[in-house]
């Protein structure tokens, strides 16, 4: 058995018929393995304490030299001395999961059974249009901080869309530790872009032409979808999904069940007199074996999307750069300047945060304005 040098290892001649072994003298276990074909590379062979006999490559003669190969093989062989299994940690490193199967499980074991529907398929297209091609095939614990920052500044023309992937990547790598998959999520601490908060809401004048469009509309089932969701403040869900069974006309309330609602819990919205009028006319000419408001065109399915006729009618009225969601703007907007209270207001539109509804503190002129009056009743009180 002699020392493996670089002589040693290429003049040794394979052999057609099988795998011939070259143990080092001066490192017991340290070897190389010269397969039928010619190539040759180095090996470590080692017995665990339970007696099972191990063996791990280390790599190919051409590409590591000897010396550096018995220096690899000696830090294996001082873990095994720790009680280590470099073996079996390779094989775990080659079968851990990639950044895919993360994603798969994030979409089945999180985010099917917690999101809305809408949600989950908005991270399924930020998946694959921006994060699986770039780390589909990377494994999760390989994954880093400047992996994730080079996702993040490709976006930054786009802050918002930036943003919402840096919250994807953070609650997928959560999981991740959670899961054991990894030790680290490597999104902490990278700072978020700064965002131009969008303030639209329709004026008065606005909202008076959409509303006349929607009146002489011949498309009545999506003309009426656009007419609640003005008249209640609701998400676009929570509207295209109600159900006749929701709803009590006579105590002019709707009961949002949890699953459609965005924070995951039962809502009562009190009923305006336009809305309970517009519903009311629309259980008149409702099918009585339908149990949507706004049925679709499969059968057993809601109205999906009203997108293509939100921009329609907004042509028709004259109205530019606004969203469905900008309805919902207009229905907070609308209350608060008209002395509405934040408090009310946020329980209106279902908001957990108070900071949520504070984005419409500014609007608040009439409150304001009262209490500016309290110092001339103070003056008054003191002449």
């Amino acid at each position: 058995m002699p020392k493996l040098t670089k002589t040693v290892v290429e003049k040794a001649a394979p052999d057609p018929r099988r795998d011939v072994f070259i143990w080092d003298s001066a490192l017991p276990g340290f070897g190389v393995r010269i397969y039928p074909s010619g190539v040759r590379k180095y090996v470590v062979q080692y017995r665990m304490a339970d007696k099972r006999q191990r063996r791990l490559a280390i790599g190919k003669h051409g590409v590591l030299t000897v010396v550096k190969a018995r220096e690899m093989a000696r830090e294996k062989l001082v873990a095994v001395a720790k009680g280590d299994d470099p073996a079996d940690e390779k094989r775990s490193a080659r079968n851990a999961p990639t950044v895919r199967e993360l994603a798969q499980d994030y979409l089945e074991r999180h985010a099917i059974p917690n999101k809305q529907s809408a949600s989950v398929d908005d991270d399924r297209s930020m998946l694959d249009r921006i994060i699986l091609p770039k780390l589909g095939l990377t494994k999760v614990a390989a994954v880093n901080r400047r992996d994730i920052e080079t996702l993040h500044n490709g976006l930054r023309s786009t802050p918002y869309a930036a943003n919402r992937l840096l919250a994807l990547l953070s609650k997928m790598f959560s999981l991740a530790v959670e899961w054991d998959w990894c030790v680290r999520n490597p999104v902490k601490a990278i700072k978020r872009f700064n965002e131009d908060r969008r303030e639209r809401w329709l004026s008065s004048e606005e909202l008076g032409r959409l509303w006349a469009e929607l009146d002489q509309h011949p498309n009545k089932r999506s003309a009426n979808a656009v007419k609640l969701l003005i008249l209640t403040g609701s998400r676009r869900s929570e509207v295209l999904s109600a159900k006749w069974e929701q709803f009590d006309l006579d105590r002019r309330r709707w009961t949002k069940p949890s699953h459609s609602t965005k924070q995951k819990r039962t809502e009562y919205v009190p009923l305006g007199e336009d809305a309970l009028a517009l519903l009311s006319t629309m259980r008149d000419e409702a099918a009585p074996d339908c149990p949507y408001l706004f049925p679709g065109d499969a059968p057993d399915k809601p109205l999906s999307e009203v997108k293509k006729f939100w921009r329609r009618v907004c042509q028709l009225a004259g109205i530019d750069d606004v969203r469905i969601h900008d309805l919902r703007h207009t229905y907070a907007s609308n209350l608060v300047s008209r002395g509405v209270s934040l408090h009310i207001v946020g329980r209106l539109l279902g908001h957990t945060q108070p900071q949520t509804t504070a984005r419409y503190a500014h609007l608040d002129d009439a409150s304001l304005r009262e209490a500016t009056e309290l110092i001339h009743d103070a003056i008054k009180d003191v002449e």
